[in-house]
């Protein structure tokens, strides 16, 4: 873990801005965190769900939970040069299949089981999917694969259940990039 912390760093050493990724079971609130820190910040959002479908980076469709099996390999190939430019904010539902020296800081959100319920059916998802998503969420599966995948210091669970959280997570996120530095 060392030697990988250790080339993540040499690696955020050559770019000019961060990355963070912005990850957290469905229905937390990831693509509307990633597009106002976008907007605050003049960072890049990269959404994977769109960039999947636009770019065809997918290996079919899945019709028990309704969505496309992505191509990981694919994914990780598109992105590589942009991401080692920096200044990157990308949303995802996982996390573990991005190469850690890509990011920065690691942001899980995280949802009251209540909160993320309502807003799961209002999406029109189907029960199995609701069912599926709200385990991740109690068992808190993307803070356990963020911890698994990415250096201890650079993974932050935030809130996420109103309005005003998402507000305070833009702010203290925005604080972060605009004094995020290499370290000499």
């Amino acid at each position: 873990m060392r030697k990988a912390a250790s080339m993540a760093q040499r690696d955020s050493d050559m770019r000019k801005k961060p990355n963070i990724l912005i990850t957290g079971t469905p229905g937390t609130g990831k693509t509307t965190t990633a597009s106002a820190l976008a907007e605050a910040t003049q960072f890049r959002h990269i959404n994977i769900g769109d960039l999947v479908k636009e770019k065809n980076l997918h290996d079919g469709w899945d019709d028990q939970f309704d969505c496309y099996i992505i191509n990981e390999d694919l994914v990780c190939d598109e992105l590589e040069d942009i991401m080692e430019e920096g200044g990157n904010i990308v949303d995802y539902h996982g996390c573990d299949f991005f190469p850690e020296r890509w990011f920065d800081q690691v942001v899980v959100l995280q949802t009251d089981n209540s909160v993320l319920y309502d807003r799961l059916s209002k999406r029109g998802y189907s029960e199995t999917k609701i069912s599926n998503n709200m385990e991740c969420e109690i068992f808190q599966v993307l803070l356990e694969e963020a911890k698994e995948s990415y250096p201890e210091g650079i993974v932050v669970a935030l809130r996420s259940d109103s309005i005003d959280d998402i507000t305070n997570n833009i702010a203290t996120l925005t604080h972060w990039l605009t004094t995020w530095q290499t370290v000499p």
